[in-house]
């Protein structure tokens, strides 16, 4: 059985204090033995003094992107073994906004990826597409050409070691929704064709759904067959909200 997974995205948000605030009032309102696994991914300059302060906690720390070189004269980039270093697990690679704001394309997704990888961190692929794609009827082209960049470097046996997140460009940040029908249907594309290169990953790889999750969707959301738990914008930077979300997930 998959362990869900629900991920908060801080995005460029916070300050020291306030994060402490969220942080404690986070882990004051989650739920006892939750089975849910809960991640919160802080801006970089952050990560170090909230990752001592989840210690111990059960709560798991991870980067909202990551250099795809190992090191060197990269100014402004933030490298693999930097982020282990300061106590991550995951990472976000491929968010919309990168690709959307800082035009990351899939072979630097694809690349990010293996990076993270190879310093034992677990990597979050972003998927998904815009509103022009969705209607123009594209969104399983689409979905699937950014899945197979990461496939055709990696090979199907490194999706064991991560976890892919279907953000819907024209749900994030809009307060627009996919639902839970509209979502299960990527989903279920998305781990149907993992499974054809191999079933038992296929069966056991978590995908969350990312936009505009909150407290009033996440129990639709969380319920279809395929959804594993939820990549968390806004509703992320609200303890109370937050810790509703991963309540609903299990």
């Amino acid at each position: 059985m998959r362990q869900p997974l629900v991920a908060g995205n801080w995005k460029m948000h916070g300050s020291r204090a306030e994060n402490a605030n969220l942080v404690t009032a986070l882990l004051d309102l989650l739920p006892a033995g939750k089975h849910a696994e809960i991640l919160v991914c802080p801006p970089f300059p952050y990560l170090l003094e909230t990752g001592r302060q989840l210690k111990d906690s059960g709560v798991q720390l991870g980067a909202q992107s990551v250099c795809a070189e190992a090191q060197g004269a990269f100014t402004g980039e933030v490298s693999a073994a930097m982020l282990k270093d300061v106590g991550c697990r995951y990472v976000l690679v491929g968010h919309s906004e990168r690709r959307q704001l800082y035009g990351e394309s899939d072979a630097l997704v694809a690349r990010k990826f293996v990076a993270a990888q190879s310093q034992g961190l677990v990597p979050v692929l972003c998927v998904g597409e815009t509103l022009d794609e969705r209607e123009g009827n594209q969104t399983l082209q689409v979905v699937s050409r950014q899945l197979e960049a990461v496939l055709s470097v990696s090979g199907v046996r490194s999706l064991a070691r991560a976890v892919i997140a279907y953000e819907p460009v024209w749900a994030i940040g809009t307060g627009r929704t996919a639902s839970g029908e509209q979502a299960q249907e990527v989903h279920a594309m998305i781990r149907a064709r993992v499974a054809a290169l191999d079933a038992t990953i296929g069966g056991s790889v978590r995908i969350l759904y990312g936009g505009s999750v909150k407290a009033s969707n996440a129990q639709e959301l969380f319920a279809m067959p395929d959804i594993d738990g939820g990549l968390v914008g806004g509703a992320s930077l609200k303890a109370d909200e937050f810790a509703r979300i991963c309540a609903g997930a299990g």
